[in-house]
Order: C-alpha cells, then structure tokens, then sequence
C-alpha cells in the first residue's frame, strides 16, 4: 500500500555574500531555509554550494572570477552578509531583547544588534547563543587593514569560530565633556606653519 507522499517545502533563493580572509564570495545559496543562520547552521555538509558565483580577492586589480557555481568551506567563512533580514516564522517567535555587540574577526570588525532572552543579563545571554553562526542585525563591518570601509547591512552571520572577541558594545562621543566655543566667539588663534 503506497502513501501519499508529504508536500516538498519549495526551494528558495537567497543571495549572499561570504567574507573569507582572503576572498569576497557572492553567489546565491538554494534552500528550504529562509534566514542565512538557517542555511549556516543547519548543513550537514561542511560546506555550502552557491551558483552564479563572482570571486574577488582583496586589493587584485584582477577583473572578479565567475563560475556557475562553487563549494565553499564553511570553516573558511569569515562572516556571511544578507541585504534583507528576515524575521522569524511568528510561531518562531520568542520575544528577545537587541543589545550591540563588538566582533573581532581578524582582519574585520562587526558591531551590530545581537537578539537575547529578556531576562537573561548580557553577560549570560552572550555566552548563552547556540550555533555555529551568530545572527547579527542592523550591522556595520569594515577592515581598516585590508581597506575596506565601514558598510551597513541588514543581517550578518558571523562565524563563532573564527571571532576573537565578541563583547558588548556602547558607541560614544569622543568629544564628549570637551568646551564647544560658543557661536559669535572668536576662533582661536592659529599657529604659523613656519613657512
């Protein structure tokens, strides 16, 4: 007696870019899953096939290679980029507080929004995140080292294992406490170059 075969949940497409120590990888992941934590986390494999794949290495002047498709190690994985964050299926849901958080990942630094239990104090919940990739939203990343600028993104994944550090975060005003002249006050005098 044969049985009805259960529904195939539809594949979707997600494009992503990866960020390696020496690479950026972008490409389009294929998948059941809907959030790149998802499709991160979840593998069986380690690691993840992307097609229409473009390669460019830091600071080539190299025209980027193209593939129609690439296996890419996760372990190499640095941190993985999304344009869009997606919110949870609402029976999903669990009510979570965002607290900014500071990864090092040599060459790069990501500050960003890290989604914790409410009750647990940050100390905890910080320590308390499961998966091998760490949701991170409303993020910046740059790399001075390798020239890379300061980029806003919807949605990082970075990469527990390779994160030096991972802390809490507080932006602050460097000139905070410090004089402002007033308006209509004289500017300070100026020191001659010498020449």
């Amino acid at each position: 007696m044969s049985t009805p075969l259960e529904p195939v949940a539809s594949l979707r497409l997600l494009p992503l870019t990866l960020y390696t120590e020496q690479l950026i990888v972008r490409g389009t992941a294929q998948g059941r899953h809907h959030r790149v934590t998802d499709i991160l986390n979840l593998r069986t494999e380690p690691f993840l096939v992307l097609e229409d794949v473009v390669l460019e290495e830091y600071g080539s002047t190299d025209a980027p290679l193209r593939a129609a498709f690439a296996h890419v190690n996760l372990d190499s994985v640095l941190f993985a980029v999304s344009l869009t964050a997606v919110e949870p299926a609402q029976e999903l849901h669990t009510p979570k507080v965002a607290e900014r958080a500071l990864f090092s990942i040599p060459p790069f630094r990501v500050v960003g929004n890290v989604h914790l239990p409410p009750e647990h104090h940050v100390r905890d919940g910080l320590s308390g995140l499961v998966g091998a990739f760490i949701p991170v939203t409303d993020a910046t990343f740059w790399s001075d080292r390798l020239g890379q600028g300061h980029q806003a993104v919807a949605y990082v994944a970075v990469n527990r294992a390779r994160a030096q550090v991972f802390a809490p975060y507080q932006e602050a005003d460097p000139w905070a406490g410090v004089a402002r002249p007033r308006a209509g006050s004289p500017e300070p005098p100026t020191r001659g170059s010498g020449w």
